[in-house]
């Protein structure tokens, strides 16, 4: 048997489908830049998920997407989620990929890991209200959302740049990975 202790797994969902999204470039700073011992996956495919309805959350008539989505969650120890604010609330394909991973109810993929919420968008405030919906609306999911741990980046602070260009941005966004892997029991 290996000394080495396994890398705790962090599944990441970005409320965003835009390939080129600022919030989806977070989450790969997320990925390639996680302390070691954490492994960052974002998960890709939240765009193919049907809205959610429950006459065909059933063994029979399961969406493969939601399968994976519910796979995903279930082999992680812990979740991310990176998002923009749409509107002043949580992106439609984010609360979509939420009401998914909340069944079955009391028994969710993500029931009691740890999850944490960040991101960015226009407003000067990066996307607060959104997050804190998230926060909200996951916390009745069934992960145990870790409040403590925020961060909101207000886009025009990038001044344009990719966020691998700011060593801050950086930094926290390694920051929160290694955090939320410490609340991994």
């Amino acid at each position: 048997m290996s000394d080495r202790k396994r890398d705790v797994k962090v599944l990441t969902l970005v409320g965003s489908l835009r390939a080129a999204s600022v919030n989806r470039q977070i989450a790969e700073l997320a990925a390639a830049f996680a302390p070691e011992g954490v492994a960052v996956t974002v998960f890709d495919r939240l765009g193919d998920l049907p809205f959610y309805n429950e006459d065909i959350d059933n063994e029979v008539d399961m969406p493969a997407s939601v399968t994976a989505l519910r796979t995903a969650a279930a082999d992680a120890d812990a979740a991310l989620v990176v998002t923009p604010e749409y509107n002043g609330s949580i992106p439609g394909v984010l609360k979509n990929a939420i009401d998914w991973l909340s069944r079955p109810f009391g028994n969710s993929a993500l029931k009691d890991k740890p999850l944490a919420v960040i991101g960015g968008s226009l407003g000067r405030y990066g996307g607060v209200w959104a997050h804190d919906e998230t926060r909200k609306s996951f916390g009745i999911a069934g992960p145990r959302v870790i409040e403590a741990i925020k961060l909101s980046v207000p886009l025009q602070s990038l001044q344009g740049k990719h966020p691998r260009d700011d060593a801050e941005l950086v930094s926290n966004v390694r920051d929160v990975v290694g955090k939320l892997a410490a609340e991994v029991s």
